[in-house]
């Protein structure tokens, strides 16, 4: 984790918090004290009279992304913002109020800011592009100003550069959803516009992320296929970003100190084609986080779960609860990234911490519960002061407890209706399965309720064995697949791109003797910890004494939950992407495969006059390049088209680095970014404390992965 004020997400919220504050600087007061929840400041710019000044935030899907990721709703009215609203919603006039907007620069949005003004809903208007407006909208958005005499009502318009979204402090990505980058990428019926258009917005959300973060990386990437064109195009607009701009971006006296010129004191950006391992978008993860994103599929640190209105009358429905997963809350960040029976112990540990320091007020106050604290006047004053001190904290404990108890039970729920914990065990030992073994699986219709689970298992495993698949066994998995309720029409892609992910997999175990699940899995349900069947009866008292709020079906039916879900801990596993990034970042204890893997990747400096190269070829080129390779194209290879940038000397493969961003193109999971930190975790261990942050064009799932992604592709196959 990086130090407080220096990750993506403390850099982007301090940029939201000028925006809010109508691009005022902040004082260095304002930026170290922090708000109750780490992320505002104090409160709002004041006028001339002291007086705050009230505003309204109008914003576009991705500015409301943007700012709905890492700002609540108190965060807004502590800057000031009274509301907040969609562009395209009926919005009604507030005269005279000041009106934010953040929002992306394209001709729809500058029109509707023309109806606006034109309308006179709001004065001033504060304009906040999330990245820099090209010279034509910005012609025509002034020849609409000066048509409809609305440019006094303009107070302000601003280039920033903030369209990408951050989930977690190291964790990002481009919202790039609609545009389905890794079909568009691959596919051969996307046009050349089309691509072009998908390249320049992955470019535009990577050089904001780099502006962000204060500092020009050295950039890496493999030749071919569409990671090196980014990387080209990104060098080139970073360098004349430098050469054409007096005042650059990364000139001010508050980034001199992080923009060194040695390359070795600099962050590197790695980006890699999403086809150099497409296993971790489709593996089923036992860690918090991932089973979170998988299960219920978080979006944008929101989740919704579906409960029963009344457990004993199923026919009254169900209801939707939504939980943002914040900064503030101290459960998620602490176990995130622990494997899930680590997790239900931790509950467990809290819930009796809660207890103990509930029961420790009212002992002292004498009063029967933290309930009849608040209206009991015969306390002595002291221990009424002190309790009346602690009650916020205690109350705001048990409200993220009472979230993630209501997670966990949603969790518990899909975990044994679909057996997830079998599929994870199985694809820990994906390569030991034979091809009777996993027909079996895929026969059986006892392993969970939902057969997607059945074809991820099979296309990990396709990818991964080394074992060779006959066209006759390719039918038997293809029928087998579709008998079980699967749409099998990705299967035709997946049998394509296998000879890609193949060259450039490189998964490995570091400690052998974890690499197979303890005895405790093996033995059908006894637990890790040699006490986790008891756990049921311990929440249950638990909830009963605390009062935390649960749906009664947890307490009444946990163990029956628990009781059938083997528990074990993950290998201790790196992925293929972790591999990359430690043989660029740390060559010296790096594998020799890993390196060898990373030996010709290009080599991009966009402030050194050398390592630079020919302009990006245009999209055709790439396709003519790459057409003799399999989809995604083969990094390491380019199929004889020489791409822009130049290959590392030596002393640039082997100089290291402590600061890295990882790019995927074409979609990231959230299982990759969990392998990434645990990784840093372990490698910083006695050594300088190394960052890594993870990004992507878009975060999903696998089950967005698969049905957005590879089918569409899957049917496109002759």
């Amino acid at each position: 984790m990086a130090a407080k004020g220096h990750s993506l997400r403390d850099r982007q919220i301090a940029s939201l918090k000028k925006i809010l504050n109508l691009n005022e600087t902040l004082d260095q007061k304002d930026e170290d004290d922090a708000h109750a929840n780490g992320l505002a400041p104090a409160g709002p710019i004041l006028t001339a009279d002291g007086e705050p000044i009230w505003k309204v935030l109008v914003f576009d899907d991705l500015g409301r992304d943007v700012i709905s990721s890492v700002l609540q709703v108190r965060d807004l009215r502590s800057m000031g913002v009274t509301m907040h609203m969609h562009l395209s919603a009926s919005r009604h006039p507030i005269p005279d109020v000041p009106v934010i907007y953040l929002l992306e620069p394209n001709a729809k949005n500058l029109q509707s800011i023309t109806s606006d003004l034109q309308k006179g809903l709001y004065s001033p208007a504060y304009i906040n592009f999330l990245s820099s407006i090209p010279r034509p909208l910005l012609e025509d958005f002034a020849a609409q100003t000066a048509s409809t005499d609305t440019s006094e009502y303009i107070a302000q318009l601003y280039d920033n550069y903030l369209n990408f979204i951050v989930g977690e402090p190291d964790l990002f990505s481009l919202g790039m959803q609609k545009e389905h980058t890794y079909w568009a990428l691959n596919s051969a019926k996307t046009n050349d516009e089309e691509l072009d258009h998908v390249v320049d917005r992955i470019v535009s959300g990577l050089f904001s992320v780099v502006v962000t973060m204060g500092v020009i990386p050295v950039i890496r990437c493999p030749k071919g296929a569409a990671a090196d064109m980014i990387a080209g195009k990104l060098d080139r607009k970073l360098r004349d970003h430098i050469l054409n701009s007096k005042d650059n971006l990364f000139s001010s006296n508050a980034r001199s100190a992080s923009s060194a010129t040695t390359a070795a004191s600099r962050p590197v950006l790695v980006i890699l084609d999403r086809n150099v391992d497409l296993n971790p978008m489709l593996s089923h993860s036992w860690t918090y986080q991932s089973l979170v994103h998988d299960v219920l599929n978080m979006k944008l640190n929101r989740i919704t779960i579906e409960t029963p209105i009344d457990e004993e009358n199923p026919a009254k429905g169900t209801t939707k609860k939504a939980y943002d997963l914040t900064a503030t809350d101290f459960f998620w960040e602490k176990n995130a990234a622990v494997p899930f029976p680590q997790v239900a112990e931790d509950i467990d540990a809290e819930l009796t911490r809660y207890k103990e320091d509930a029961a420790d007020i009212t002992k002292k106050t004498g009063a029967s519960s933290l309930e009849d604290l608040q209206n009991d006047t015969s306390a002595s004053a002291t221990h009424l002061k002190a309790a009346i001190t602690l009650l916020p904290e205690l109350r705001e404990r048990k409200a993220v407890l009472d979230v993630h108890m209501n997670i966990l039970a949603a969790l518990l729920t899909g975990i044994k209706n679909r057996q997830l914990d079998n599929y994870f065990q199985l694809e820990e030992n994906v390569m030991k399965q034979k091809k009777a073994e996993v027909l079996e699986i895929i026969k059986d219709d006892t392993k969970g309720n939902d057969p997607l689970d059945k074809l991820r298992l099979f296309i990990i495993w396709f990818l991964s064995t080394e074992q060779e698949v006959s066209r006759a066994d390719w039918t038997q998995f293809e029928e087998a697949l579709a008998a079980a309720g699967v749409d099998t029409s990705c299967l035709a892609y997946v049998r394509q791109v296998r000879a890609t992910t193949k060259m450039t997999q490189l998964t490995t175990i570091n400690n052998p003797s974890s690499s197979t699940p303890s005895a405790a899995s093996g033995g059908g349900g006894a637990d890790l910890f040699g006490r986790f069947s008891s756990l049921s009866s311990r929440l249950t008292d638990r909830l009963k004494d605390t009062g935390v709020g649960v749906p009664t079906n947890l307490a009444s039916n946990i163990d029956t939950l628990i009781g059938g879900i083997k528990n074990f801990l993950p290998a201790d596993r790196d992925f293929t992407i972790t591999k990359i990034v430690e043989s660029i970042m740390d060559p010296q204890a790096a594998s020799t495969s890993a390196i060898a893997k990373t030996e010709n990747y290009l080599y991009f400096d966009p402030r050194s006059p050398n390592a630079r190269g020919t302009a990006p070829p245009p999209p055709s080129a790439v396709r003519a390049g790459a057409a003799s390779q399999t989809p995604g194209g083969l990094p390491g290879g380019g199929g004889g088209l020489q791409g822009p940038g130049m290959g590392a000397s030596f002393g640039q493969r082997r100089q290291g680095f402590t600061d890295a961003v990882v790019f995927t193109v074409g979609g990231g999971s959230m299982d990759e970014y969990g392998n990434l930190q645990e990784w840093v975790k372990r490698s910083s261990e006695g050594r300088a404390r190394k960052r890594v942050v993870y990004g992507s064009t878009e975060l999903l799932n696998a089950r967005e992965f698969i049905q957005d992604e590879l089918e569409r592709l899957g049917r496109e196959v002759p």
